[in-house]
């Protein structure tokens, strides 16, 4: 199965990173504004991105300060099932952030787009955690004619 990985390092402790990707208010920083549910093992987040639809995520895994995993289970039809984990490396006064989207069940022209999307919004959680400002979904940046 194909998968989508991204990677970054971001000039903070593996703490801090970890608040970006285990906390609502984390994920409303940097992913959407609108980020509803429970962050808690077992809880389901719905992230909500106006007009273009939403996700809903069960969490399957959190390792505070170490790793963030969900698996979707509402959203784009290609994206149920897949599951998506944050994995933190602490390397000295940085921490190395390895982002997965695993699972899709075969590649196909929507992976272009997600990829870039998720490379996008991955920049947004750094400059979260590096200086408190996200571009979180309204404000994003697009990547399409249409706007997303």
């Amino acid at each position: 199965m194909p998968d989508i990985l991204h990677g970054f390092e971001t000039k903070s402790s593996a703490d801090q990173a970890y608040q970006a990707f285990a906390t609502r208010a984390g994920l409303a920083g940097w992913w959407t504004t609108d980020t509803r549910g429970e962050t808690r093992v077992g809880g389901v987040i719905e992230f909500v991105f106006g007009s273009r639809g939403r996700i809903e995520a069960k969490v399957l895994e959190l390792e505070p300060g170490r790793r963030v995993c969900w698996q979707v289970v509402a959203g784009p039809a290609a994206w149920i099932g897949t599951k998506i984990s944050f994995e933190l490396r602490p390397r000295g006064e940085y921490t190395a952030v390895l982002f997965k989207h695993e699972g899709w069940k075969e590649p196909q022209e929507f992976m272009h787009h997600c990829s870039t999307k998720w490379a996008t919004f991955l920049m947004s959680a750094k400059a979260l955690v590096e200086t408190g400002t996200g571009a979180p979904y309204p404000n994003d940046v697009h990547i399409t004619g249409s706007g997303d």
